[in-house]
Formats: C-alpha cells, sequence, structure tokens
C-alpha cells in the first residue's frame, strides 16, 4: 500500500513537471505569436528564439478540450490532460469532510457546522488529536474528494484550507467580514437542494484554476433548484453569497432572500500537494503582497495575474 501510493505520487509529480516545462514554451510561443499578430515589439529574452518560437507555433490552436475548459478563450496554452485533478468532476457526488484547528471556540464550531450546512454531502469532524497523515489516510481509504480545514484568530473563523484528494492541489483562503447564520435573527431553515453557483470576474488562468477549485466542492444541480450560491471577485476579494430566490405571481419578476452566511475570501497560495505533505510540496502560485507591483495587479482577472513560482 505504501508502496503503490509512493509510486503514484512519484507519477504525478512526475507529469506535473512534464506539463510545467509544455507551459512555459507555450506561453512563449503565445507571445511571439501576438506580438507578430499586432506588429509589436518582440520582447528582449525571446528574440533569439523568435524565429524557431514562430515555426513550432504554426500550427498551435486551441484545442476542443481548452476550447470547452475555458469558454471557448483564444490562444494556444495547453490544457492539462495528462494529469488534471479534476478530470473527473461530476462523475459522482463530491465527498467533503469538515475539520477545525485544535481546540476550536465555540464561534469557529458554529462556522464549521455553517459550512457542512453549505456543502451537499459533506460531513463534520471534529479535531481532536489526531494528525494530518492520520486523517489524509482515512480520507483516501473512504473515497473523500476534499478536505476543509477552518481556522481561527481570538474566536474569529480567518482562515479556510480546501485540500483535493488524492494528490492536491491545496488552496490557502483568508476570511474576513464573516456574517453567520447565528447572528441574524428569525434566519429559518436552510434548504439542503443542491444549489446553483454563480461565478464572476473569473478571466485569468488563476481565475479558472480557482474557479473550478471551488466548483468542484459542490455537486451538479438539478433545474428546479432554488438555491444559489454566488462567488463575485473584486479586486481579488471573492465575495461569497447565498440566496434563495422564488417568482412573483406574475412570472416575471424574481425575489432573492439571502439566507446566509456571508464572508469575504482572498486566496494566498496553492500548493501542488496535500496538507500532510505541504512542507514538501512545489508551491504553484503565491501572494506577494509587499512587491511594488503587487498592487498593479488584479491575479483572478486580469490576463497576465498569473505567476508560478519557481
Amino acid at each position: 500500500m505504501l508502496r503503490r501510493k509512493a509510486r503514484e505520487r512519484r507519477e504525478y509529480l512526475y507529469r506535473k513537471s512534464v506539463e510545467s516545462q509544455h507551459q512555459k514554451i507555450q506561453d512563449k510561443k503565445d507571445k511571439v505569436r501576438r506580438a507578430v499578430e499586432n506588429n509589436q515589439l518582440i520582447d528582449t529574452d525571446l528574440k533569439r528564439d523568435a524565429l524557431e518560437l514562430q515555426r513550432m507555433g504554426a500550427w498551435d490552436d486551441a484545442g476542443p478540450e481548452l476550447a470547452l475548459a475555458q469558454g471557448g478563450a483564444g490562444g494556444g496554452a495547453l490544457a492539462s490532460s495528462q494529469d488534471d485533478e479534476y478530470r473527473w468532476a461530476g462523475v459522482e457526488d463530491p465527498k467533503i469532510m469538515i475539520t477545525t484547528s485544535r481546540d476550536p471556540s465555540s464561534k469557529l464550531k458554529q462556522f464549521a457546522k455553517e459550512l457542512r450546512l453549505l456543502f451537499p454531502g459533506s460531513q463534520r469532524l471534529n479535531r481532536g488529536s489526531y494528525e494530518f497523515n492520520q486523517l489524509m489516510d482515512a480520507c483516501r481509504a473512504n473515497n473523500v474528494t476534499d478536505f476543509m480545514v477552518v481556522h481561527e484568530h481570538r474566536g474569529i473563523p480567518d482562515g479556510l484550507i480546501i485540500c483535493h484528494l488524492p494528490h492536491g492541489p491545496t488552496a490557502y483562503f483568508t476570511l474576513s467580514d464573516i456574517v453567520m447564520r447565528h447572528d441574524i435573527p428569525d434566519i429559518g431553515t436552510m434548504s439542503e437542494a443542491y444549489p446553483h453557483l454563480v461565478f464572476h470576474n473569473f478571466q485569468s488562468r488563476l481565475g479558472l484554476r480557482t474557479m473550478s477549485i471551488l466548483k468542484y466542492l459542490f455537486p451538479v444541480p438539478k433545474e428546479d433548484s432554488r438555491r444559489v450560491i454566488t462567488f463575485a471577485n473584486h479586486d481579488d476579494f471573492i465575495s461569497f453569497r447565498h440566496h434563495t430566490y422564488k417568482k412573483t405571481e406574475r412570472g416575471r419578476d424574481i425575489e432573492l432572500a439571502e439566507v446566509g452566511p456571508r464572508f469575504q475570501m482572498r486566496l494566498y497560495q496553492i500548493k501542488l500537494g496535500t496538507l500532510e505533505n505541504e512542507n514538501s510540496s512545489d508551491v504553484e502560485w503565491s501572494l506577494r503582497p509587499y512587491m511594488n507591483t503587487a498592487r498593479k495587479k488584479k491575479f483572478l482577472s486580469d490576463e497576465d495575474g498569473w505567476e508560478i513560482d519557481s
């Protein structure tokens, strides 16, 4: 069992490294192609290899897989066909395990309970003294697709980790401006129907990657579902909203009723691994807020907002 898991992990990392190299070459070809089409100067670091890159990219196109994944967006970037962690998403409903940091406060327990109601098919686990190695092995043995950890600071939930199983990725979010259902009087009960999802302003490659991490936490809804969950990106802060709707008597207007909870999320890191290997996992993307150019970039919405750490 241990040898097989180690072999699968090595194969996973090897395929990821091969795809990363192909992606870097493809990005260079795209830059040369755009410069030629727009009659612009080619970047200095690409001038020496520009003719070879143009010859290599003469027959590139988006391809059917990438066109489907990115809504028909142009460009010749490679889709992750060899090793897409979410390739089989939608075939079966996701199975999510939610836990907290050790010795959680009552506020964090309430928030974890509300998260369990948000995600259909999820379960809440008391952390106790369990280590991540034990939890990850138990989740893989029971076909858990995603593992979520909620953290707090002085009794206020402030962090969310989403780890996709069996091999990753692991996304780290900060939480702020949380308004829980427990704090709203006469809120009523929460519908357990599978929700429709609305994603706004996720346009860059990092935005699409983040959208996949969040989207595949939910099963495919039925058409008549009256429950809507919204992830709206504004300046790299993701506003989470949860509503139910109903049509008026005339059938033309729609009335929204907020169900809660509501909060703000901000992505600050994505790692190519699971939680028990986070110290040795490669960093796919990391937020650098103190760089001079950080305030000028909108990583989830701008086309050039993706920077892969080496």
